[in-house]
């Protein structure tokens, strides 16, 4: 189960009410920000918007790819971990909006996570440490340390003890 915050609203869906849970001026600077980050060629330079500009956290190393769409309300709650890759054109959901409620939620991405291109992660999931996402995967739960994920729905390909074998075996 996703580690979620809920609220609820009367009237209009929670996306009609945007500007009621977030302010517009955030979401015209953080979507700003993201559209420069997203095409931006220097790794470096785009950790340092995005710890900056955003507050998110960002460990060393870490390699945002072209495209890379971050939560563009609250970015604040994303956590990605040292020496870790966010494959091409991935989205990070912090919140959700639906018709009666909308939904806020921590991601945290571990140490050395390699997410796979076009991947989409909800809010409220943990990826553990050394953990591999694949391609187009939708990670809608937590993902284990060590395991290798994909698939909509994700499901686990290999544990963590099962990728270790693998690895032993090629040796």
């Amino acid at each position: 189960m996703r580690k979620t915050e809920r609220y609820k609203v009367k009237g209009s869906s929670s996306l009609w009410q945007i500007y009621k849970t977030v302010s517009f001026w955030k979401v015209a600077k953080c979507f700003i920000v993201i559209e420069m980050a997203r095409i931006m060629p220097f790794l470096s330079v785009k950790n340092w918007m995005y710890r900056t500009f955003l507050h998110m956290k960002v460990g060393k190393r870490t390699a945002f790819a072209l495209k890379v769409v971050p939560d563009t309300m609250f970015p604040e709650r994303i956590t990605v971990g040292d020496d870790s890759i966010i494959g091409f054109n991935t989205t990070i959901l912090a919140h959700e909006y639906l018709i009666e409620e909308y939904r806020l939620g921590d991601v945290i991405i571990g140490d050395r996570v390699m997410i796979g291109a076009n991947s989409t992660i909800l809010p409220g999931v943990t990826i553990g440490n050394d953990a591999v996402v694949s391609a187009m995967t939708l990670v809608h739960r937590d993902v284990p340390e060590g395991a290798m994920v994909g698939g909509n729905p994700m499901q686990i390909i290999y544990t963590k003890e099962q990728r270790e074998q693998k690895l032993t075996e090629k040796s």
